[in-house]
């Protein structure tokens, strides 16, 4: 007997993962990478991307309680996604180039074909973004989770000159403010979601409420958060865009002001872009008030930048050639003292 496996611990199911993912891993590759998938460690040549003097940029994220909502639907293809977009679209904000991705899953119960549809979304989100999947970890720990639940977070690094670096020192007074619209509620938000929807209320993932137009609410839901590596970096680069904010969690009123420093404001127009059906039917069903909902959700703007004014037509020519939707939302200003940072008007 195999005592391990008695604990509820397979080590050849990791193996099974691990061929199962191999192709999937190998889609993702790009100049730098070094190696192949299996080794104690993911190796990357930053030497052959020719910077001349590279500073890199990481973040790590995960995809919180949202993945309870593909576990119930038993769709798992996409989470992984989400979980690259978190991180990549955060080093995109200080202007860097996503170069690589780990992802790490740890589980109830080693079921590799599952966990494969899941690296076959961080492989999609990988490919989007334009970065390696470099290597992970898949960590089986029964009595930590049931056996029918995972968990999933990520790690990217990613370069930049540091003459082209973002900062908060960048954004001017008198920049406009363009918002790039969101695929729904992406990543952040979903324990207030689901309390709204299924402790509040007892809304089912398959109901299709008219508000959805069409889409069931799990649909709705799941929707992957976009991640905007290849339409955002070449106007970063060009030197259209002074700051970016990515819209997690915290939405609008706190991300915003990430981007800029402490004597400038954001004035943003509501009404100014197109809010998803998903954000209204939330506020209804849930009684959200205006302020809830700038204060959670992204409300149809997954990303926010400051452009220089007389570059803003540029800027708006470059995103939508790339197939984003932007709006013009608003400007930045100098801060009274003692005013908020961001005013929604």
């Amino acid at each position: 007997m195999n005592r391990y496996k008695d604990a509820g611990v397979d080590v050849n199911a990791g193996y099974e993962l691990v061929r199962r993912i191999k192709g999937a891993v190998a889609s993702t590759k790009r100049p730098g990478y070094v190696g192949n998938i299996g080794g104690f460690g993911g190796l990357f040549d930053l030497d052959s991307l020719g910077y001349q003097h590279p500073v890199l940029v990481s973040g790590t994220d995960g995809v919180g309680t949202k993945l309870m909502i593909a576990q119930k639907m038993g769709k798992n293809d996409t989470v992984g996604i989400d979980v690259v977009a978190m991180c990549v679209n955060d080093v995109l904000a200080q202007g860097a180039e996503p170069l690589f991705f780990l992802d790490y899953i740890a589980c109830g119960h080693n079921d590799p074909a599952l966990l494969a549809e899941v690296v076959s979304g961080v492989a999609e989100g990988c490919r989007q973004a334009g970065c390696s999947l470099i290597g992970g970890e898949t960590a089986e720990m029964p009595d930590m989770y049931a056996a029918d639940e995972y968990d999933l977070a990520g790690f990217t690094v990613g370069v930049a000159e540091k003459d082209r670096l973002l900062s908060q020192a960048t954004p001017q007074a008198g920049d406009v403010l363009l918002g790039l619209a969101s695929t729904g509620v992406h990543s952040n938000g979903f324990s207030l979601v689901r309390k709204i929807l299924f402790k509040d209320h007892a809304v089912k993932l398959t109901d299709q409420p008219a508000a959805l137009n069409g889409k069931t609410v799990g649909e709705a839901l799941l929707a992957p958060t976009r991640i905007y590596i290849k339409s955002v970096l070449p106007a970063i680069k060009q030197g259209l865009v002074h700051g970016v904010a990515h819209i997690t969690g915290g939405g609008l009123i706190e991300n915003v002001p990430r981007m800029f420093t402490d004597d400038l404001q954001a004035e943003i127009h509501a009404g100014t872009w197109e809010v998803p059906d998903i954000f209204k039917y939330l506020q209804e069903i849930g009684g959200l008030s205006l302020e809830d909902c700038w204060q959670t959700f992204n409300m149809g703007l997954g990303m926010i930048l400051a452009v220089p004014a007389e570059q803003k037509e540029a800027a708006k020519q470059a995103l939508a050639a790339k197939g984003e939707k932007v709006f013009e939302v608003g400007q930045l200003q100098k801060r009274a003292e003692g005013s908020e940072k961001v005013v929604i008007k």
